[in-house]
């Protein structure tokens, strides 16, 4: 059993009281493993955030050879959505959650919020949509995604290491080599014991900042060591049931493996016995793409 009760969450949820123009362009291109880099369109939300189109695709998913919960390495499709280019800052994350609006250790406005539950970032992807005039995707009691609604939640983990791989398939978005990880992401060698400020390192393929380091990213999926070998092809989402949810992309004080584009990580929802530091974990927000932009098939034009 999860243990996310529904008295829990509820009171978590209730601690806090389009855009389809900016759309026109493709997502109906598909993606596949090992395609060459492209230029994604990216758009401004209502609330000014900044977005990527991910256009529909397949990819290996885990890595082969990898350790225990990263094999088998599967293929698997996923549909079309939009990913917010950084990690949610705690300036983004204070305009929001007025209840609890400066959890994070480090401070600074463009700094990743941290500290913050799997049940407090599902509420802040409430409190967006609803902002927004969307539908909001949780259910305030019982915490399950509603993935046919069209307001923003977490991203499932094979959403996020499709959008981390950005058509690559090496061990970093970036290639093999973790030398050049301080290009691209904030670890335990270059980050200095502390978070460090969205979108100052290199964006990997797609656009997508902080991919690798600075905040490991909490995911829509409850953790299953064993979940890769009965995971469905098209969009899996987890187990149903679980005691801990996914993390993913590694943080300031992680390994080079640790921030691999295949790692997987996990915590208690709450922080209950927590493993991994608590000023480590933030996060960032998908949601599906209006059909008017869904249904278009202009291909992105290719990096030179």
């Amino acid at each position: 059993m999860t243990t996310h009760s529904s008295a829990s969450l509820t009171v978590q949820f209730t601690r806090c009281a389009c855009i389809a123009a900016c759309l026109a362009c493709g997502c109906g291109v598909e993606e596949k493993a090992g395609s060459p880099p492209v230029a994604l369109p990216t758009i401004q939300t209502k609330s000014g955030s900044e977005m990527v189109l991910i256009p529909a695709g397949e990819f290996v998913m885990g890595h082969a050879g990898g350790k225990p919960d990263e094999v088998p390495a599967h293929t698997v499709r996923v549909e079309a959505f939009l990913m917010d280019r950084t990690e949610i800052t705690q300036q983004q994350f204070a305009k929001l959650m007025r209840d609890n609006p400066s959890p994070s250790h480090f401070r600074g406005p463009d700094r990743p919020v941290e500290q913050v539950s799997w049940s407090e970032a599902a509420l802040y992807c409430n409190l967006r949509s609803k902002d927004e005039g969307l539908q909001p995707c949780y259910d305030e009691t019982t915490a399950k995604c509603n993935f046919a609604a069209n307001g923003y939640h977490l991203p499932t983990e094979a959403e996020w290491e499709y959008a981390c791989r950005a058509g690559t398939t090496t061990g970093y978005s970036f290639g093999a080599d973790p030398r050049q990880l301080s290009q691209h992401g904030w670890f335990a060698e270059n980050a200095g014991k502390t978070t460090q400020p969205v979108a100052r390192k290199k964006p990997n393929a797609w656009g997508l900042f902080d991919m690798h380091g600075n905040v490991a990213e909490w995911c829509n999926d409850i953790y299953d060591a064993s979940y890769y070998p009965k995971s469905p092809a098209a969009n899996p989402r987890g187990p149903d049931d679980g005691e801990r949810y996914v993390l993913r992309g590694g943080a300031w004080n992680s390994t080079a493996e640790r921030c691999r584009s295949a790692a997987r990580r996990y915590e208690s929802p709450g922080f209950q016995d927590a493993c991994f530091a608590r000023d480590a974990i933030g996060f960032r927000c998908v949601r599906r793409p209006p059909a008017t932009a869904a249904a278009q098939s202009e291909k992105p034009k290719a990096k030179n």
